[in-house]
């Protein structure tokens, strides 16, 4: 019988270990951490032994295949040491793949991957389709695989999550864009991270999709040798030709085998350009799924948005408090600011990723009245913006951030949670910085 390691217990190597027992393999989990409550309890469940705080090589180095959890970097020492033994390290994507029954629809791309494979979800699902929402949000995609009974599988792949695929192959791809992100992770160096998202089209054959921004630099110029065959389908923004899907003046178009959708920018509830784009994704994506124009219509009318992405929560003496908490690099900032329309008291910071800020300059000084800092070390920010905004401050919590963003906030203006870095130093993820942003907003408005 072959023996699989799982290195991780959360989501990802959870679901990878459940779907190693249920397909008859000794499973081993472990974690340098601590194991969270509900995935000790699955493990027990299907009786999967496991460990955590420690990481034995006993019972790690003799496995013949390694399930490794996207957060744990190849530089690890375990990796390393599994790798010297010639041990194959792999995705859970990859892993899951051979025992997929349906379809897969993955997304991938520095910024809208979330909101672009929820809605692409959320049009399945209306059209009445069996569809899982999985990978990087919703379930592992190991885990709904090992459930099973979908036609459709919509993923959302990190860089990290693609590293690890080496014969996985998506029936529909999506690459949203490319923008420096993740470069702690990559060596500093950009085209590390380039190959990393276009490893989506890896193993594409011909009656396969490829769904792409025509608008973007780097996807542009990296992607004549990346086309082996697939049908490729871009959209723009920006007018470019022989595109799938486009936007002329207010009215959103996509086309595939002859069925189209069109649709107002002014009927969708997600605003911005960058909305737009993750709209004519989503719409490429699901008419390439066989879904029918007028059910993709039906469904971008309705879709709201996801968590922790420009969440509105509410207004408390005329400052309307946004959650952006997910933006954590810094073109996701720039879409942010760019759909601002009040003046902007912005809370940023955070475990910086090899951030450039330079882009945002324009914006924050147009837009930002007030930088409040959130970090540990907030050094780099507050150089950066030196002299560029009105007022900043450096704060050391979330209890300090948000009393510094009441003290400076004026009645019409906005305070805008949108880190530009990732949530490490200070929460146990980007979904933890959001809830309690929210929280105190909630506690806010309670007490006036």
């Amino acid at each position: 019988m072959q023996r699989i390691v799982v290195l991780g217990g959360g989501e990802s190597g959870c679901g990878a270990a459940v779907l190693a027992r249920k397909k008859g393999f000794d499973v081993f989990l472990s974690d340098m951490g601590v194991i969270a409550a509900k995935y000790k309890k699955m493990l027990r469940q299907w009786d999967i032994p496991y460990e955590e705080g420690l990481h034995t090589p006993e019972k790690i180095l003799d496995a013949d295949r390694v399930v490794k959890s996207p957060g744990i970097p190849d530089k690890a020492p375990m990796v390393r040491a599994l790798r010297e033994r010639g041990v194959p390290v792999v995705s859970e994507i990859e892993f899951a793949a051979p025992y997929v029954s349906g379809r897969t629809i993955c997304i991938t791309g520095s910024n809208g991957k979330t909101t672009t494979t929820t809605l692409i979800y959320e049009i399945l699902r209306r059209a009445g389709r069996k569809v899982a929402l999985t990978g990087n949000i919703g379930l592992s995609f190991a885990l709904a695989v090992a459930e099973g009974g979908y036609d459709w599988y919509v993923v959302e792949m990190s860089s990290f999550q693609l590293d690890g695929c080496f014969d996985f192959r998506a029936d529909v791809a999506v690459l949203m864009n490319i923008t420096p992100d993740h470069l702690d992770r990559y060596e500093y160096k950009l085209q590390n991270y380039v190959d990393s998202k276009f490893r989506i089209v890896r193993n594409q054959r011909p009656e396969d999709r490829f769904i792409y921004c025509a608008d973007d630099p780097l996807t542009a110029e990296n992607l004549p040798s990346r086309t082996l065959g697939m049908r490729t389908l871009p959209f723009t923004v920006a007018g470019a030709a022989g595109c799938a899907a486009s936007l002329d003046g207010g009215t959103l178009r996509a086309e595939v085998d002859g069925r189209r959708v069109e649709i107002g920018l002014d009927e969708l509830k997600i605003k911005g350009m960058h909305n737009a784009c993750n709209a004519m994704a989503a719409s490429l994506a699901a008419l390439c799924a066989g879904v029918e124009p007028e059910t993709v219509r039906e469904a971008l009318r309705a879709f709201s948005g996801v968590e922790h992405r420009l969440e509105r929560c509410g207004t408390v003496d005329g400052v309307e408090y946004i959650n952006d908490s997910k933006a954590t690099n810094v073109d996701s900032v720039w879409y942010a600011l760019e759909s601002m329309t009040r003046p902007v008291v912005w809370i940023a910071g955070g475990t910086d990723k090899g951030n450039d800020y330079a882009r945002l300059y324009p914006l924050a000084e147009k837009k930002v009245r007030t930088l409040v800092c959130m970090g540990v070390d907030n050094a780099k920010l507050l150089e950066a913006f030196a002299g560029r905004v009105p007022q900043i401050v450096d704060t050391h919590s979330i209890e300090e951030a948000m009393a510094a963003a009441r003290r400076s906030a004026r009645p019409g203006d906005a305070v805008l949670l949108s880190p530009a870095c990732a949530s490490f130093d200070l929460f146990k993820n980007y979904e933890e910085r959001g809830r309690e942003f929210k929280e105190w907003v909630l506690t806010l408005a309670r007490s006036v």
